[in-house]
């Protein structure tokens, strides 16, 4: 009898040893699929941050690009104006100044 009830103990023992070992496996899968999952997604919102980036860049290259083709504009622009030649125009269209050796014809007024 003592035998029967120590092999009867050791029955319910394997059972609940094979239920833990289950329970835990189960466990263990659930948590391996939900990192997988996390993964998976964080993965995909990751590829679309990184497309959104690459226009961003892109764009931010071709604007830099024309404020380098400005830059080059206006320092041209910058030394013309320092030019004599300029200097005439000005005076000549906002001044309505000549030079020494001009003859300015103005047209008659009708009377």
């Amino acid at each position: 009898m003592i035998k029967r009830m120590s092999n009867l103990g050791k029955s319910r023992r394997k059972r609940k040893d094979k239920w833990g070992n289950r329970m835990a496996l189960i466990g263990i899968t659930f948590v391996v699929f939900s990192l997988a999952v996390i993964v998976t997604v964080k993965g995909a919102s990751l590829k679309d941050k990184e497309l959104e980036y690459q226009i961003r860049e892109e764009n931010l290259t071709a604007q830099r690009d024309k404020e380098l083709e400005r830059s080059k504009e206006l320092e041209e622009y910058r030394i013309y104006v320092q030019t004599k030649q300029y200097i005439e125009e000005v005076a000549k269209q906002k001044l309505g100044l000549v030079n020494p050796d001009e003859i300015l014809l103005k047209p008659k007024k009708k009377e």
